[in-house]
């Protein structure tokens, strides 16, 4: 498996991040590259719902919670993503508490197709496209914590 991370400092309180990232079914409030999402599971946001979230490129992929922690964060495995040279992929977003602020830390874990060239493959290119996939979304989600926060 490939790891890739990244971390952003947002100028607000766990709960106030949480309040955002917590509404699991919306996470196309924030995502920039995410156009809506179908949720595929009734009931309350928690360990087992599925989401599948629709690109503005016209393709989609399911997510499905495996890890729950209210307030601090959960962990997803990827599924129906046809659209991405990937045997398995999963993702986790964790919120810390730091001077006041939060610390959000969003890690994509994946293991790609075609063998070595594959692998060689995850290491660059795919790196690069997530990088700005979860830049963009630690971004949103600051921004969207921040217009919540002043209405």
């Amino acid at each position: 498996m490939i790891h890739f991370e990244r971390e952003r400092m947002i100028d607000a309180t766990p709960a106030s991040v949480w309040a955002v990232l917590g509404r699991y079914m919306h996470i196309d409030d924030f995502a920039p590259l995410i156009t809506s999402v179908d949720a595929l599971t009734d009931g309350a946001d928690g360990l087992g719902s599925k989401r599948r979230n629709h690109f503005e490129n016209g393709t989609s992929v399911v997510e499905e919670v495996t890890a729950w922690e209210p307030g601090t964060g959960f962990t997803v495995k990827l599924s129906d993503m046809a659209a991405m040279p990937l045997h398995e992929a999963s993702s986790k977003v964790h919120i810390a508490p730091e001077g006041g602020r939060s610390k959000v830390t969003w890690t994509f874990d994946y293991r790609v197709k075609y063998g070595p060239l594959g692998w060689l493959m995850g290491q660059t290119v795919m790196k690069m496209m997530m990088g700005k996939i979860i830049d963009g979304n630690l971004k949103g989600l600051a921004d969207r914590v921040r217009s919540v926060e002043s209405s």
